[in-house]
Formats: structure tokens, C-alpha cells, sequence
């Protein structure tokens, strides 16, 4: 892992529903780096809370069930160092909501599991994939 004189303060993470990408790369950032890095995440209008995040996410060992799905005006802090974006909606809003301020925003394109099937078990392994990517892609930015 980074140094942690090499890591942001504080992480935003954002989607378009705060639903599906966005928690997963909160809860995975927090477990990766615990009490060094304040970590949040958002969307453009919130969501509701999505069991097949909890489902997978508890497959890694990451308790979802407390994650109130939340817009960027419900944020508590309104300055954070970098904002990584799941969507390009989210991706336009974080460049407006860090305007003036020296906030990175940068944008990480990654499949909307949401628009995976209906089918269950296809369901589930398009969760497990977007959760295992975005796990890489933090990782990754950490350099670890």
C-alpha cells in the first residue's frame, strides 16, 4: 500500500443512485484503509439500498446493511481531496460540486450491475465482477 503520506484525506465516491458502485468502493476503501482515510460516497439523487450489494459484499467480508444511499446535497462535508465517479452524470456533477476547490475528480468507467439480468445467479455475478473490478481499481490507486 501507498504511504499513507502518499494517500488523499478523503475520498468521495460517486454514481449516478449511490445504490450499487459507489457503496461498494466506499466499504471497500474503509476496510482497506481503516481509520486513515475519511471515505464517503453519493450520487446524483439517491437510491434505495440494493440486497444484492449487501449479498456480495458480505461475501468479502464488508457489512453493507447500514448504508443509507445518499445524493451529494446530503453530504455532511462539502470539501473532499479526490472524487472517483462511477458514471459520467456523476462524473459532470463532481466537477461542478469541486469547482474552486482543489479537489482530483477523476472518472473510473465501470458496468452499472444494475442493468445485469433478472436472472438471479446472472445477477449476482455481475455484482461480483463490478465489486472485484472496482476492488482492483482502488488497489491500484493505492499501490497495493
Amino acid at each position: 500500500m501507498a504511504p499513507s503520506s502518499l494517500l488523499p484525506g478523503t475520498v468521495l465516491f460517486a454514481c449516478t443512485h449511490n445504490m450499487i458502485r459507489s457503496p461498494m468502493a466506499e466499504g471497500i476503501m474503509k476496510q482497506l484503509c481503516p481509520n486513515t482515510v475519511f471515505v464517503d460516497s453519493c450520487g446524483i439523487n439517491a437510491g434505495s439500498s440494493d440486497g444484492f450489494v449487501i449479498t456480495v459484499m458480505q461475501e468479502i467480508g464488508i457489512d453493507m446493511t447500514k448504508h443509507e444511499p445518499k445524493s451529494f446535497g446530503d453530504l455532511d462535508d462539502e470539501y473532499f481531496d479526490l472524487i472517483i465517479c462511477f458514471s459520467g452524470d456523476s462524473y459532470i456533477k463532481a466537477q461542478d460540486f469541486a469547482r474552486a476547490k482543489s479537489t482530483e475528480v477523476e472518472y473510473w468507467p465501470v458496468f452499472d450491475a444494475g442493468l445485469a439480468s433478472d436472472n438471479r445467479e446472472e445477477r449476482l455475478a455481475a455484482y461480483r465482477l463490478v465489486r472485484d473490478r472496482i476492488g482492483e481499481l482502488i488497489k491500484e490507486k493505492l499501490g497495493k
